[in-house]
């Protein structure tokens, strides 16, 4: 199976919560089942280029993206997982992750900054576009969080229909459900795409419309986030929920660590083998 696994933070690269650590172990794991995994994530300006041998690819240089009217341009870098053969698509752009700090999603005085929305929603959409430069067509997508969380409807209403985009399906995952996935109706906008009707307010949570839209969703539960059951009764899912429990599944995670990753991953490898088989 060819997974697409979309990753805001990875460690070592980058890391502010343990979704970090999360985005490591389970490709090193599912990798060990012979899919072929690989992951994008943002080229932050504090990632060092040259402690971890980021190689310019000259298909993924200047790639174009329509965001809020205007042109964007991104380019991406490869890299390995260190100490595996797991690779990374690191997507590198001047105004959105050259300026982050260790940060991400945080300002020095704790506050989310005012634009993750609209950064993360550009980074599900060149995540999407950057496929056709690879020559290379996943069968799955799988999202982690709220910051890929754009992906399950921008691939249905914007990529579904073209030849080479055809038959992929759509993962979320979710980790936790906080304040981070409420997002602007218009930042959805900006991205080329209308929210589902049903999703109407001026702040919308991209998790609920994610779930909504996308062909499966897994909640992670850890010892510190019950998402499994904040779902059912959160405002936001609730009117959606009888569509989301048609695909909805769950795994756990024991502990914060390396061996509960492994064992997550081949909860997560089962999963996707029961709902789209092997390919």
């Amino acid at each position: 199976m060819k997974i697409y696994f979309l990753a805001s933070e990875i460690t070592p690269f980058s890391q502010i919560s343990f979704l970090a650590n999360f985005c490591r172990m389970v490709p090193i794991k599912l990798q060990q089942y012979d899919h072929d995994i690989r992951l994008t994530s943002p080229k932050y300006g504090y990632i060092s280029e040259r402690k971890y041998t980021l190689r310019e690819v000259i298909r993924l240089r200047e790639i174009p993206s329509e965001i809020g009217g205007k042109t964007e341009i991104a380019s991406a870098k490869s890299a390995f997982i260190p100490k595996t053969r797991v690779q990374v698509y690191f997507m590198e752009h001047i105004d959105w992750f050259q300026p982050l700090t260790t940060l991400l999603y945080k300002a020095k005085n704790g506050r989310p900054l005012p634009d993750n929305d609209d950064r993360f929603a550009f980074y599900s959409k060149i995540s999407l576009e950057m496929l056709i430069n690879l020559f290379w067509s996943p069968d799955v997508i799988i999202c982690n969080d709220w910051q890929s969380s754009y992906v399950p409807l921008l691939y249905k209403e914007l990529f579904a229909s073209k030849d080479f985009y055809k038959d992929i399906k759509t993962v979320q995952l979710i980790h936790s459900i906080d304040d981070y996935a409420k997002v602007s109706f218009d930042s959805y906008k900006k991205v080329g795409v209308n929210p589902p009707k049903e999703f109407k307010d001026k702040e919308l949570n991209s998790l609920a419309i994610a779930s909504k839209t996308a062909d499966l969703v897994i909640t992670v539960d850890s010892p510190n986030s019950k998402p499994s059951k904040e779902i059912l009764t959160n405002s936001d899912f609730k009117p959606h929920i009888g569509v989301i429990k048609k695909k909805l599944e769950k795994v756990t995670l024991k502990s914060e660590d390396n061996d509960s990753c492994y064992d997550v991953a081949d909860d997560i490898n089962k999963v996707l083998l029961d709902y789209f088989g092997s390919s």
